[in-house]
């Protein structure tokens, strides 16, 4: 039986792909998640980042993939999910940053607005 990944801190571009599969849901495909990135941080990323990246991710247990069936188009798609063990890196992720973030004014890092 293979052991449950333990929950672990994300990298930026790790945490980033995995809340684009979670926010694109049932059609969590390498170019949806690469439009969902773009879309939402400005960013500009390659799809062999994206690739590069889910690849890094589901060898960690974090996410996990299969084949879709040929749709209309006749294109198999490899579609993602996060894991739960992928859930509690987000999560374990997110606390870290809020606790460091805890206290940080703009003004303590001497901007003014």
């Amino acid at each position: 039986m293979t052991p449950t990944p333990k929950a672990q801190l994300l990298g930026s571009l790790e945490e980033q792909v995995m809340l684009a599969v979670v926010r694109t849901g049932s059609n969590a495909y390498g170019m949806n998640v690469r439009r969902e990135l773009e879309t939402v941080t400005g960013r500009s990323i390659t799809i062999g980042s994206v690739y590069a990246t889910l690849d890094r991710l589901e060898a960690k247990g974090l996410v996990e993939s299969w084949r879709s069936p040929a749709a209309e188009a006749s294109v198999s798609r490899r579609l993602f999910t996060v894991t739960s063990a992928g859930a509690r890196s987000l999560a374990l992720t997110r606390d870290t940053r809020d606790r460091l973030w805890n206290g940080v004014t703009v003004r303590s890092l001497g901007l003014s607005h």
